[in-house]
């Protein structure tokens, strides 16, 4: 459910909803200024065979998964720092074994010092809701995942939402709907994890059977297939450049600057307030609290004591996938998270 068919009488029947109101409030002022391209304009098929289709006009794109391949696409350039955005529609029904990924990297490039930025997009059985994820790599350092795990406040199958993925050479942000969701500054000591080379953007989905689901214990199914993803009103701004030229990319100077400058480049007091809203009821694992895999926490990570007191020392929610309302449930302790996430 997005802002414009939102009913504040709502807001008496589920407390998520109220929450989405606030969220509505808070940033209708502070609407994103952009411009949206066709496909045709900036991206190119990536795999798939006929998985991918294109509107007659080229402004939307859907990606399908059957039995046989998934699918995807990626822009026609690398950027040096941008602003990254789509509206996209997840399948629905039964999705377990599902990964949508709308994601910038350098792996076609850089192998082993490979730097990405991710929105990872989990499916589940039917009646139970996506989850997802964000992640970040830089130089390669793939053993020092910084994975968080949400949920959402919508039924992300039902209409579209914007995501958005904000790089710049001192900040982060992930958005949704123009909510930040997480913000990672870049500090010196992070040294290469931060990401630094030129990316691409890209859009996938593929059968994550191995891991998405309840740690690979539910696969996809396909009598449910195709799975379908669904995008339009492309976004794509940033500075185009060759990924082996030499740094650093002085060209890239002005177009830096013009998006340090706008208006998605700085979480505003409100929408801090908004992010603070979306982390308390909807984050259900983090890096930055897991003591296991990192008893020192990541030189990034703001340890909030409020928000802390709310994990487990496996970074994990001490009352299941909600903060709230929910009967204690026990998780096994592991060092790899990402491969243990219950159906939720």
């Amino acid at each position: 459910m997005g802002c414009l068919n939102f009913s504040p009488s709502q807001t008496t029947l589920a407390p998520s909803l109220f929450l989405l109101l606030l969220f509505c409030i808070t940033n209708i002022a502070e609407a994103f200024n952009f411009t949206t391209i066709s496909f045709d304009e900036g991206f190119s098929h990536l795999f798939g065979d006929s998985n991918l289709v294109r509107s007659p006009d080229g402004k939307n794109v859907r990606l399908l998964l059957d039995r046989y391949t998934g699918s995807g696409f990626i822009s026609s350039s690398m950027y040096n720092h941008g602003f990254f955005s789509a509206l996209i529609k997840l399948p629905a029904d039964y999705t377990a074994g599902i990964c949508v990924a709308f994601y910038t990297s350098n792996a076609d490039v850089f192998e082993k010092t490979h730097d990405e930025l991710d929105f990872e997009f989990l499916g589940n059985v039917a009646g139970k809701p996506w989850r997802f994820q964000t992640n970040l790599y830089g130089n390669g350092s793939t053993s020092r995942g910084r994975e968080e795990r949400y949920r959402l406040w919508f039924d992300p199958s039902k209409e579209f939402h914007r995501y958005s993925i904000l790089w710049t050479s001192r900040n982060i942000i992930f958005y949704i709907d123009e909510v930040p969701i997480r913000e990672v500054i870049r500090k010196e000591e992070m040294g290469g994890d931060y990401p630094s080379k030129p990316m691409a953007l890209y859009a996938t989905i593929w059968d994550a059977s191995n891991w998405a689901t309840n740690g690979g214990k539910v696969k996809a199914n396909y009598k449910y297939a195709p799975f379908v993803s669904d995008y339009k009103d492309l976004v794509l701004e940033g500075c185009p450049v060759d990924p082996i030229q030499e740094f650093p990319f002085s060209a890239c100077y002005e177009s830096d600057s013009r998006i340090v400058n706008k208006d998605y480049s700085a979480v505003t007091p409100s929408r801090r307030a908004s992010m603070r809203k979306f982390r308390q009821r909807y984050m259900y694992y983090s890096y930055c609290y897991d003591t296991i895999r990192y008893p020192v926490p990541p030189p990034e990570c703001v340890i909030v004591l409020d928000e802390q007191r709310r994990f487990k020392d496996t970074g994990r929610l001490k009352f299941g996938g909600s903060h709230k309302g929910q009967k204690r449930r026990s998780h096994r302790r592991t060092r790899t998270p990402v491969s243990e996430d219950p159906v939720i």
